[in-house]
């Protein structure tokens, strides 16, 4: 799609496509959508995208909030609609498909394999946007400090993670991290 066309259009196609290659979730894509949205079409500054993203986290609802956000902010009420519909839209009429190819091969030791191949795939997909939202975010060395911080107990211990957010907020409101 050339840059002139219309946003929405080039929202639709955008995520249409992106949708396709979301293994693991919208999460998975938070690369792709990043490059996108910041590199490519400069819709937004590393910082838009990383507060658009924490915005979606908090927000109840599914994952793909992101994805509504960002159509939001390139072609407002209508862009985000579009922008959701296309992540979402394609990868539902794919899953109903291969539901129905799975069981129709439930016998077989096809989907198994299919499945626990895509496991190590979608985990990675996740530790790359976990790497592309801590670059965006983290402007200081302490903040820098913080995520890592934060991941190591999160990953070490049962620690509730609201605990960790509390903590990064408390310390964003303090003025340590920012």
């Amino acid at each position: 799609m050339n840059p002139g066309s219309n946003p929405i259009s080039t929202l639709v196609w955008t995520f249409a496509v992106m949708s396709l290659f979301a293994v693991g979730g919208g999460n998975s894509a938070i690369p792709e959508m990043h490059r996108v949205a910041v590199d490519v079409r400069h819709w937004m500054t590393d910082k838009q995208f990383a507060d658009i993203y924490a915005i979606s986290q908090l927000s109840p609802g599914p994952n793909v909030l992101i994805v509504t956000l960002i159509g939001y902010s390139v072609a407002g009420l209508a862009g985000g609609l579009a922008a959701t519909l296309a992540m979402c839209g394609p990868t539902a009429v794919l899953a109903y498909f291969v539901s129905r190819l799975l069981t129709r091969m439930r016998h077989s030791r096809w989907p198994g394999i299919i499945q626990a191949a895509l496991v190590p795939l979608s985990i990675g997909l996740m530790a790359a946007s976990a790497c592309v939202l801590a670059v965006s975010s983290d402007r200081s060395l302490a903040a820098g400090l913080v995520t890592a911080g934060a991941a190591v107990l999160a990953s070490a211990t049962r620690l509730n993670p609201l605990w960790l957010l509390l903590a990064g907020g408390v310390l964003g409101f303090a003025g340590v991290v920012g």
